[in-house]
């Protein structure tokens, strides 16, 4: 059993563990002007300005120039009569407490008065000779730079300093292509490995586990040393040399001087990993192409062994144009497309089921065989976005609403269901918000959000996704209570999830309304059947666990057998 711990007391973690706790507001002086940090005493006054805005953290390598005074002035310390900057790790307690907590809240090149009381200096005990007993003391810093110092896996195993910081804010994710320069060392200077140029995916990684970890944390240009723990590195069985590399002993920390270049941002645009974009070239501004947008593009369609099948917008040739979303073009292209700003450049691999499939696709270049696997290189040259609901006025959002319901239809009769559903569900936003409609516009609005509900419905029944058909028949039945086809499609949805007793309620109520519809009572002969056969499951499982219980209640009653007693004839 663990040993049982007490909390200390609220004044005992008051007068004890506050000293220990970081102080992490952040302080705002002005030149000249003096302000306590925390509440233990210990005071700043700014001396100089820094550069920027940015401040050290524990754990990084700090260096600085000082000056230490007793309060009569008696110097008794300072770096800059040696002539040598003093460097410490912030936060470790390789200094007295006063340090630690000032030190965090200066930026590069300030110069700071800290005034430190004997709390967070020496003590009681002084440093003799030169520190008294109890004595306040004064240190004029200047914080002339610092190594930022990031445990990055948070358990001590893999250790960053940054040597250079790189541009911007974004890092590379799992898909992504880095290419970097590094170097190998053992910690006694053994040289292990040095590559410039490697490309790599980052979750596949590359040499040792630390360099994808690492990759992941970093700025394009950014420069680092890692201290990588045997975890990280080659563990318990090393590595042997091989060519030009040096074999890293068992349980070995190496030192990892690694360099980001650059990296290529690859996205999985279905999800699935059967459409990936490779970006490049990065595009212009924010916007992308939405549905229904016209684009034009320059592309290259090759097969997996470079058999080049399609040329479009190259050698002086007119730009490829489409519509999105419309079936002008293979559906892993048109999704790849819709993800691209203006001027990006991208390489599309799309798998089959996204592509020309499993029948044979006559190109302009080259034949495009069943089951291939198709590259584009493509760059989107311009678009022109379909109207958004916000930039139209009343009447043309009835009539998009329309027009995508009809759309909707049409793919909903050729079984493309989910384009369908993604249709309806576009006509349906069109019109959602009716505040500023007229009386006859509200009219026409409700009549199209009942229909575009009712068979975006019918298409998730469809998909086979009967949460979203039961809720787009509820939003029905909140316009329109009785209305017998809502009732009947969340009656359907309800059965198919098993839940009996609500498809009742609405089969019931349906044929209150209307009870010579056909569907209906082929779909109340059909909830009979299931319910049926539920209790005959039902039935069969309480039967079987009854009859275990009864045995076992039998078993447990039933007397004990006796040994017969032997009469003894001699008696």
């Amino acid at each position: 059993m663990d040993d049982d711990f007490d909390f200390p007391a609220a004044g005992a973690m008051n007068d004890e563990m506050k000293d220990d706790m970081p102080y992490d507001d952040p302080v705002t002086v002005k030149v000249g002007e003096e302000k306590e940090i925390g509440s233990q005493g210990l005071k700043k006054k700014l001396l100089k300005e820094g550069e920027g805005w940015d401040t050290p953290d524990n754990g990084d390598e700090v260096e600085v120039h000082y000056t230490g005074t007793l309060l009569d002035g008696t110097q008794f310390d300072s770096s800059r009569d040696r002539g040598t900057p003093f460097k410490f790790t912030l936060g470790q307690g390789q200094v007295i407490k006063g340090w630690d907590q000032g030190i965090k809240t200066m930026k590069k090149g300030e110069n700071a008065l800290f005034t430190i009381p004997a709390e967070l200096a020496y003590g009681e005990s002084g440093s003799p000779p030169t520190i008294p007993p109890n004595a306040t003391l004064q240190f004029d810093v200047q914080l002339l730079s610092w190594l930022s110092v990031k445990d990055i896996c948070k358990d001590g195993g893999i250790f960053k300093k940054i040597l250079n910081k790189g541009d911007k804010w974004e890092n590379p994710k799992d898909l992504d292509e880095v290419l970097v320069n590094y170097e190998v060392r053992l910690e006694d200077g053994t040289l292990i490995s040095k590559s410039d140029g490697v490309e790599f995916t980052v979750q596949d990684g590359h040499f040792c586990p630390a360099l994808s970890k690492a990759v992941k944390t970093m700025k394009k240009g950014e420069k680092v040393i890692l201290t990588v723990k045997p975890q990280y590195g080659f563990g318990e069985k090393g590595k042997l040399a091989l060519g030009d590399e040096g074999g890293v002993p068992a349980n070995a920390t190496l030192l990892i001087t690694l360099e980001l270049v650059s990296w290529k941002t690859v996205s999985d645009v279905t999800k699935d990993r059967k459409v990936m974009k490779k970006i490049l070239k990065e595009g212009e501004g924010y916007e992308r192409p939405n549905e229904g947008a016209v684009v034009q593009v320059r592309l290259i369609g090759k097969l997996q062994d470079g058999t080049v099948f399609t040329k479009k917008g190259h050698d002086g040739d007119e730009l490829f144009e489409f519509k999105t979303d419309e079936e002008q073009v293979i559906d892993g292209l048109d999704r790849a497309v819709m993800t691209m700003k203006k001027g990006e450049v991208a390489i599309v691999t799309i798998a089959p089921e996204y592509a020309f499939g499993s029948t044979e696709s006559k190109q302009e270049l080259a034949v495009v065989p069943p089951n291939s696997p198709i590259i584009y290189e493509t760059e989107l040259v311009s678009l022109v976005k379909e109207k958004e609901s916000w930039d139209m006025n009343t009447q043309e959002k009835i009539e998009a609403a329309g027009k995508k319901k009809e759309e909707g239809n049409s793919l909903f009769k050729a079984g493309k269901y989910f384009k369908a559903s993604k249709r309806y569900e576009k006509a349906a936003k069109f019109i959602e918000y009716d505040t500023n409609f007229g009386d006859e516009e509200k009219k026409q609005a409700k009549a199209l959000k009942v229909s575009c509900n009712l068979n975006n419905a019918a298409c998730k029944l469809k998909l086979k996704d009967y949460k979203q058909a039961e809720k787009l028949c509820t939003k029905v039945l909140e316009i329109e209570s009785k209305n017998v086809k809502a009732l009947y499609r969340r009656a359907q949805a309800y059965m198919h999830v098993a839940d009996l007793d609500l498809a009742e309620l609405d089969i019931k109520k349906a044929l209150e309304i209307d009870p010579d519809n056909r569907d209906v009572k082929l779909e109340c002969k059909l909830l009979k059947e299931k319910m049926r056969e539920f209790n005959k499951k039902d039935a069969k499982f309480y039967g079987n666990m009854f009859a275990k219980l009864s045995a076992l209640d039998s078993k447990k009653s039933a007397p004990r057998e006796v040994e017969p007693m032997v009469v003894d004839s001699k008696a």
